[in-house]
Order: structure tokens, then sequence, then C-alpha cells
């Protein structure tokens, strides 16, 4: 049995590819979805992630943050215990990101009672880099973390 199989978690990358550490949520996907769980990359709409998360027990959503701590820095929130920092995930090209997205969830009372974002410390967000050293170190890291809790 696959690890996903005994869980129904959804866990949600988001971030581009194409622009450095903004890639982290991806490469995160990536390796949960070759242990079998259901993970879905995403530009980061927050009203898409909203439709996402919908009726949703378990939601795991992977970002890279951009608040001055070292490079991949692993954050963790639960936004059922607390609010989202909106200043923590503004590296977003979108003005209706991850964090208004949670708070207006919050706010309609859609919120799903399983959410957890991790959040990992970017340094470069340049278009056509690769994840920086530090950052895809905190790949295996936060995908490890992932699978362990949804498999609780």
């Amino acid at each position: 049995m696959h690890e996903g199989a005994a869980s129904a978690a959804l866990i949600i990358g988001v971030g581009n590819r194409l622009r450095g550490d903004d890639g982290v949520g991806p490469a995160v996907c990536d390796r949960l979805a070759e242990r079998g769980f259901e993970a879905v990359e995403h530009a980061g709409d927050g009203a898409e992630l909203m439709d996402l998360w919908q009726d949703r027990q378990r939601v795991f959503v992977v970002d890279a943050t951009s608040t001055g701590a070292p490079a991949g820095t692993i954050s963790r929130f639960e936004p059922r215990l607390e609010m989202m920092p909106r200043k923590t995930f503004f590296a977003s090209s979108h003005l209706f990101g991850l964090a208004e997205a949670v708070e207006t969830s919050r706010a309609l009372g859609r919120l799903p009672d399983g959410l957890v974002i991790y959040g990992v410390e970017g340094q470069s967000f340049a278009h056509g880099d690769a994840l920086s050293e530090d950052v895809a170190a905190a790949v295996a890291s936060v995908a490890d973390q992932i699978a362990t809790e949804a498999r609780r």
C-alpha cells in the first residue's frame, strides 16, 4: 500500500519552478507524489486555492517565504490555531494569495480543520534560477515531515 493510500491528505505545492526558490512547493509535491500522496502543483491564486481545499479534511500547503530568515528555514503554521502572518508569503505575484485565502476561508467558516502550511525561506527568486542549495536541502525534510503528519 502506498503511503498516500492510507491518507486522504491533499498536498498543495505553491510556486513557480522557473523562479528559483519559488519552486520549493512544487519540488516538495514531486517528492510526495513519488511516495503515493495526492499532490497538486499550484501557481498561488488565492481563490483557486480555496476551491482546491474546499470539502477537504487534511490539507498541507508548501510555499516559499521571504522574511529575512536564513535560506532553507522551515516554518510551520496551523491556521486553526493562529492567524496567518501576511508578510511571510508576500513573494507571490498574486494580490490575493495564500495568506488572504486562509483568512478569507476562516471568515467564511470554510477553513479545513486539518490545514497545515509549511513555509521554506527562499534566497533567490530570479527567473531561470534553480533552487538554492539551502532550499533544495529543505525539500526532503519538509516532505518527510508532511508524510509523517499525513499518516497520523
